[in-house]
């Protein structure tokens, strides 16, 4: 809450629509790298702390106007920008990579918290490169691009915009600094002390009330984006889960998965069993905080890294968030200018969009398990 608390402070100043757009504006003479910048962009805004929803909200009906205006197909700038919200927000120090590594401290595992968000950060920024690139090689409609692309060039940051932005990366260093650092030098008995005791709640309200004070945004519009409603459900089904390991429910489904499964087949099954779950329901109110307690157990019964099957969990419960019916697919829908185009846009949507990113996002659990299994 706190992170959301000062990331929001650039959100309602405009700090984070102006560098989205000077991302768009410098791809004006490279039509084909159009979905690479909508991708950049929105990871970018992401990963300075607006979040997947708010990026979202605000880029996808440009994107598809973008669409409109240059020919791209509807897909591929759907796709892109779905993707770029989801790896941004997945970035450490962004919203979902927090409620990650909190999840997986919850789990018992808070010395290699760190290090699994980092892994899952990667693997989320490597699969949209990959599927762009191939939309981009496959999709018929790039030879109806025009040379130039008609972007407005975005104005200048204003003293306020810098200023915030200052702050971002002063936030962004501190919270990485010390991780990074304990990473290459596991040894240093200074800065593992450090490293346990950097709280990044404590460096996002300190960097808030600097905000406040330098009054880079109004305050009560910065409170109201707070996105407390998720806040709610994840603390809900945390509160659920933790009754449930203390019941023995997670013992017992590991136990399960263990004498039923293969080793091989398990992170498979997880990026696969997260997918269709998050083809209805939240990856952060439901998905991770119902299987990441999971993963402890199943990674000491099997032999399987843990990291690898947090990264799975998450890279294919994400996959399928651009469904109709999950939180990505219905933002996408609502940025539709017309019905005709959200009627033509849902079986797409549906039919293509999904099983492509669920498909490779089960490849990409193949050649995790492979690699770091």
């Amino acid at each position: 809450m706190l992170v959301s608390l000062f990331y929001n402070f650039a959100l309602v100043n405009g700090t984070l629509e102006k560098l989205s757009q000077a991302l768009l504006y410098r791809c004006r003479k490279a039509p084909k790298l159009l979905p690479f910048a909508i991708f950049l962009a929105a990871t970018l805004i992401a990963s300075l702390g607006a979040g997947y929803f708010t990026v979202m909200a605000s880029l996808a009906p440009i994107t598809l106007l973008l669409c409109e205006k240059t020919g791209m197909n509807k897909i591929v700038g759907a796709v892109s920008v779905n993707y770029g919200a989801l790896a941004g927000a997945n970035f450490m120090t962004s919203a979902s990579g927090i409620i990650f590594r909190g999840l997986i401290e919850d789990a018992g595992l808070a010395d290699s918290a760190f290090a699994c968000s980092t892994n899952i950060f990667v693997a989320t920024m490597i699969i949209p490169i990959l599927v762009i690139s191939g939309l981009v090689l496959f999709s018929k409609s790039w030879n109806e691009f025009g040379e130039n692309l008609e972007i407005k060039e975005p104005e200048p940051l204003n003293h306020k915009q810098r200023s915030n932005l200052y702050l971002i990366v002063s936030m962004v260093a501190i919270a990485l600094a010390a991780p990074v650092l304990h990473s290459i030098f596991p040894d240093n008995k200074v800065i593992a002390f450090i490293n346990s005791k950097i709280d990044i709640g404590l460096i996002a309200i300190v960097l808030s009330v600097v905000a406040l004070l330098l009054k880079l945004a109004d305050e009560k519009e910065v409170i109201a984006k707070v996105p407390w409603n998720t806040l709610i459900m994840i603390c809900g089904v945390g509160m659920l889960i933790s009754v449930a390991i203390k019941a023995g429910t997670i013992d017992i489904l590991s136990g399960w998965v263990e004498a039923n499964m293969p080793s091989f087949l398990i992170p498979i099954v997880m990026c696969i069993v997260a997918g269709i779950m998050s083809f209805f329901s939240s990856t952060l109110g439901v998905v991770c905080p119902a299987l990441f307690p999971i993963i402890p157990s199943l990674a000491a019964a099997t032999g399987i890294k843990a990291k690898v099957l947090f990264t799975c969990v998450v890279i294919g419960s994400q996959a399928t968030s651009i469904s109709p019916f999950s939180s990505g697919g219905s933002l996408i829908l609502g940025s539709c200018a017309t019905e005709e185009d959200r009627a033509e846009m849902f079986p797409k949507l549906m039919f293509r969009a999904v099983p492509m990113c669920l498909a490779a996002s089960t490849v990409m659990s193949i050649i995790i398990s492979t690699i770091l299994g």
